[in-house]
């Protein structure tokens, strides 16, 4: 036998089990302390109770028991219990509050040691507690009605904090309420029953409205993976040839992380709508990577042609090398076919140019070589065109047209017998100031031979002979018009011989 235990204490072992069971992993459990302030307190008893009683449902509700307990404490028969008047009902008490001491107690133990429970009805049987004290009978089944009442304790609590599901907090408390029908243990039952029956229907309430939350949250997740989907199919019907798959890779990648953040940390989806989903953003992706692969497999098959190609025309313009200066027109061909032939990737592009570029500074490298040596060749040359070109000033202001074509005429043999110079630049400038002198000459050797064209001359004497041929007649033509008197005649006559003589004078006759 064991010291006298308050309910408080005698419950707290048991209490603490009932805890352990109910909490979840991610709820912090309530001590047996806080549990047992919120139970209906019992009379102190003497002696703690031995761990076996028999119910009166029967053996099947016998709790705790253990079969070295059987052994030393048998079951007795149930026996009728004496009667009772049944107190008049009152109020539960508020959840959560501690219940003040009744003025009768909750439970009574008759000599065989039957152990019933007050209830508005009247004494139930609750068990019997052979071999013990009636304090250790009401102790035993005391604890029982603590164990019961730290689990209402601990769903109050746990409702209380949040954090839980109401709807899993709901499903808990429906399990205390069985358990609190034809409860084997003695305590303010009907007051435990009143609280927990409060909390189902705020847990209800609760649930209604979670699931209402849910509801919306599933819908806005579907909303969410939706738009991952529709993106990822956007990025799948792109054009092969057009698409930046650097870029791509890295936006479809980013999508497929949103995918799966979202799928570890979002709500859980209906089955056929996630499935729906995934199956379509594994397909985009699939095709994604299909047209990437595909893509990349054909530029490979280019740039492995161009590579060839490019190749070839190295080889060709390092054969060019020996002719030097000549090579260059050949050399150019090859840079047009260098030009269409594509690309063949950076590296091996960047390696072949070189090459190629190579080949043809060589070819230019012998060109300018030749060129400096022009230049200075033609140092000498260039101060002769230049002597050339002083003597040709007074060419300009010669009168005599003769002397002035025959002094340019011989400039210009020893301008060509100097032969060409080198810059090209020089050379164009000194030829545009020879040029000056020649057009000045020839303007006015134009204008020499239209004044004494023999032709020319002839046709105006021509013309001069007929139109005053054309005034004689026109003057005899006025003579008779005037001796008729024939006024408009003459008239007509006179107008006519005016014009003649204006054209003869135009001709200087």
């Amino acid at each position: 036998m064991t010291s006298a235990s308050s309910p408080d204490t005698a419950g707290s072992h048991d209490s603490s089990d009932a805890a352990d069971e109910l909490v979840p992993a991610d709820e912090t459990p309530v001590s047996p302390d806080e549990s047992a302030a919120a139970t209906d307190p019992a009379e102190e008893t003497a002696a703690s109770a031995p761990e076996i009683a028999v119910p009166a449902d029967g053996p099947d509700d016998v709790a705790e028991t253990t079969e070295a307990d059987a052994a030393e404490a048998p079951v007795a028969a149930p026996v009728p219990p004496s009667p009772a008047p049944a107190p008049s009902p009152r109020p539960g008490p508020r959840p959560g509050a501690r219940i003040a001491a009744p003025s009768e107690p909750w439970g009574r133990v008759d000599d065989e040691g039957t152990v019933s429970v007050r209830e508005a009805d009247g004494w139930r049987v609750v068990g019997q507690y052979p071999d013990g004290t009636p304090a250790e009978a009401l102790a035993y089944f005391e604890r029982k009605f603590a164990d019961l009442a730290s689990e209402v304790t601990l769903l109050e609590v746990r409702h209380r904090r949040g954090g839980a599901s109401a709807s899993d907090l709901r499903t808990t408390a429906l399990s205390v309420r069985a358990k609190l029908d034809g409860a084997a243990a003695v305590g303010d039952l009907a007051a435990l029953i009143s609280r927990i029956d409060a909390l189902t229907a705020e847990l209800a309430e609760a649930s209604e409205s979670e699931a209402a939350a849910a509801k919306e949250a599933v819908a806005e997740a579907v909303r969410e993976r939706t738009v991952i989907v529709e993106e990822a199919e956007a990025l799948a019907a792109r054009d092969p040839q057009t698409v930046q798959w650097k870029q791509s890779t890295a936006e479809m990648s980013a999508l497929f992380d949103r995918w799966q953040a979202h799928q570890q940390n979002g709500p859980r989806l209906p089955k056929s709508t996630a499935q729906q989903l995934w199956r379509r953003f594994r397909d985009a992706r699939a095709t994604f990577d299909r047209h990437r692969r595909e893509f990349f497999s054909a530029l490979d098959e280019t740039h492995k042609a161009a590579r060839d190609a490019k190749t070839r025309l190295v080889e060709r313009a390092e054969a060019l090398a020996p002719r030097g200066e000549d090579g260059i027109g050949a050399y150019r061909d090859l840079l047009d076919q260098w030009k269409a032939s594509g690309r063949a990737g950076r590296k091996v592009d960047d390696a072949l140019w070189a090459r190629f570029k190579a080949a043809g500074d060589a070819l230019y490298s012998a060109r300018g070589e030749r060129e400096a040596a022009d230049i200075e060749a033609s140092r000498e040359k260039i101060e002769q065109k230049r002597a050339l070109l002083e003597q040709a000033a007074p060419i300009v202001d010669e009168k005599n047209l003769a002397t002035a074509r025959q002094r340019l005429t011989a400039i210009q043999r020893q301008w060509d017998e100097i032969g060409r110079v080198f810059p090209r630049d020089v050379e164009r400038g000194l030829d545009d100031e020879l040029r000056k002198v020649e057009q000045s000459v020839r303007t006015r050797e134009d204008a020499d031979w239209k004044r004494n064209d023999p032709e020319q001359k002839a046709r105006a004497n021509d013309m001069t002979r007929q139109i005053t041929d054309a005034i004689a007649k026109l003057e005899s033509e006025l003579a008779e018009a005037e001796a008729r008197g024939d006024k408009r005649a003459a008239a007509q006559a006179s107008e006519a011989l005016e014009a003649r003589r204006g054209w003869l004078r135009a001709l200087g006759g």
